[in-house]
């Protein structure tokens, strides 16, 4: 009995001199790496698709009813489904652009067809509260429909457009989280396999107070810089 106890107990010690530098800050720059990475490709995708997704609306400057319906149709059907089961759906895809389903990379190419989808669906959302009357005077003053979007439409919703990816950029730290399901890496991956498979609550704790820390960060500089852009 006594030496099962000492057995958890030893279970749950870490040897932080040697846990920090070798486990936890390796853990923490492959998640900032993932995030950094996903955001950069699923944003620029996903800010295309959300201004295809609001400029082809009917009345809109590139007004295209098919087009519409067709963009609507695909967001709808990949957005809700759940990241995890989407890890093991594009698992055959991700082996034919990656060359592999497990690591880093496999699971950065599944969060990039996520998040870009959640992506474009933030952009539109923002953009429609962009005031008709503005746009409508661009038109007046004979504005092209590339100036109108680049010059008009975006900076007026680019403050909500800055706490959106804000919002999707921590939903985007969850997703690196469950890719430690396929061995992503990161900080999810040391959760999981140092912490909750040896079961050493230390870890798993650690772990959590870091994604905290994370996420606080970086909800500070969205909404700062968002204020900064809204106050111009």
């Amino acid at each position: 009995m006594l030496s099962s106890e000492t057995s958890l107990l030893a279970a749950d010690q870490v040897e932080w001199n040697t846990f920090v530098p070798e486990k936890l800050l390796p853990a923490i720059g492959e998640t900032v790496y993932m995030v950094s990475a996903t955001m950069v490709f699923a944003g620029a995708l996903g800010l295309i698709l959300g201004l295809l997704l609001y400029t082809t609306r009917q009345g809109n400057i590139l007004s295209n009813r098919p087009v519409n319906f067709a963009l609507n149709f695909l967001v709808n059907v990949v957005r809700p489904i759940p990241f995890i089961i989407l890890l093991a759906a594009l698992g055959p895809l991700t082996q034919q652009v990656v060359g592999t389903r497990l690591g880093t990379n496999a699971a950065i190419f599944a969060m990039v067809c996520g998040a870009t989808f959640a992506v474009a669906r933030i952009v539109e959302q923002n953009m429609v509260s962009i005031d008709p009357g503005v746009i409508e005077a661009a038109r007046a003053m004979g504005a092209s429909k590339p100036r109108i979007l680049f010059t008009v439409m975006i900076p007026e919703a680019l403050g909500p457009l800055i706490l959106g990816y804000t919002f999707l950029v921590i939903g985007v730290v969850d997703m690196s989280a469950m890719a430690g399901y396929i061995g992503g890496g990161g900080l999810g991956r040391l959760a999981l396999v140092d912490g909750y498979q040896r079961f050493n609550e230390t870890i798993t704790w650690s772990v959590v107070a870091v994604i905290i820390v994370l996420v606080q960060l970086i909800q500070l500089a969205g909404s700062s810089l968002a204020r900064r852009v809204m106050r111009r």
